[in-house]
């Protein structure tokens, strides 16, 4: 997906969960996880390919979405709401992970075989998070501070300070309504 002021994605596996959380455009209204079509055309382009959802399947990656959302949220300084910590403990907890190792010793958490549908998309992005937990990027992985936003961008600055998806954009706005609020 491109990126607002052409930052670059998110590294690795952890693009699957900006990808997915990006699937909403909430300043523009859109939506592109509304149909069992849009998911299934998600998970094959950005994820799993092969997946079969169904109706209760659209609801519940939307919902997943949307608290995993708040999770980066926090990661730019705002609480997560604990509804939100609450359906993603739900959604992780039937979403089963198994540990594996390569011929070279390597260790790394893979989706648990059988899985489908909403329940193997979140393993997927359970392991990409888990991944992104052991390599330090997890908390780079931050939704713009700007209400109207919530872009989900990876923050590439060199102190991991960032809160806009762009400063072009939404860090300007901030700084002008700042400005003209101290000028009152």
């Amino acid at each position: 997906m491109k990126q607002p002021g052409d930052r670059a994605p998110a590294p690795g596996p952890l693009a699957l969960v900006q990808n997915l959380l990006n699937t909403v455009d909430i300043d523009a209204g859109r939506d592109r996880l509304r149909t069992i079509a849009e998911l299934t055309m998600f998970a094959t382009r950005y994820g799993p390919g092969g997946l079969t959802f169904g109706d209760s399947d659209v609801t519940e990656l939307r919902r997943f979405r949307d608290a995993l959302r708040d999770t980066c949220r926090g990661h730019a300084g705002a609480p997560v709401p604990a509804a939100s910590a609450a359906m993603l403990r739900h959604a992780f907890g039937h979403a089963p992970l198994i540990l594996t190792i390569d011929g070279s010793g390597a260790a790394r958490a893979v989706p648990a075989a059988g899985l489908d549908g909403a329940t193997a998309l979140v393993a997927h992005v359970a392991a990409a998070i888990l991944d992104a937990v052991a390599t330090g990027t997890w908390p780079r992985l931050k939704a713009c501070a700007a209400h109207r936003c919530q872009w989900v961008y990876y923050d590439h600055s060199p102190a991991g300070r960032g809160r806009w998806c762009t400063m072009s954009v939404c860090g300007s706005r901030a700084k002008m309504r700042a400005y003209r609020a101290g000028r009152r």
